[in-house]
């Protein structure tokens, strides 16, 4: 039982532009030496990317259909499931944790749980 109090969890604040607590922590573990201006510019210039490409795959596709291009209202939520996918394909699946059997130590691997 510790001695002293127990702190509380900060509150994540989310990102002015896009509203999002995961791309505001990922902007805070971007940021070095406590640059978050440039970390943000680092991100937002990515994203910019990522839209301007989704924008001009839509505009192509829907060329080659002889369909009219879609409504730019919904123009961000893409660039964030874009974001959230690359999230997923980099985070592990599978930890080693150590057992011990016997005498000797071996390394188990075990699924990583999804928080």
């Amino acid at each position: 039982m510790p001695r002293r109090r127990e702190v509380p969890k900060r509150e994540i604040l989310p990102d002015p532009k896009h509203h999002s607590e995961i791309l505001a922590k990922f902007i805070n573990v971007l940021m070095i030496s406590g640059k978050k201006s440039t970390a943000e510019k680092i991100i937002y210039g990515a994203l910019t990317t990522i839209e301007d490409r989704v924008k001009r795959s839509k505009k192509n596709e829907a060329n080659d259909d002889g369909e009219a291009s879609g409504s730019s209202s919904a123009s961000m939520s893409p660039v964030l499931a874009y974001f959230q996918q690359a999230l997923d394909n980099v985070r592990p699946t599978v930890e080693v944790r150590s057992r011990r059997v016997g005498g000797a130590t071996y390394q188990v691997p075990v699924e990583v749980r999804l928080e």
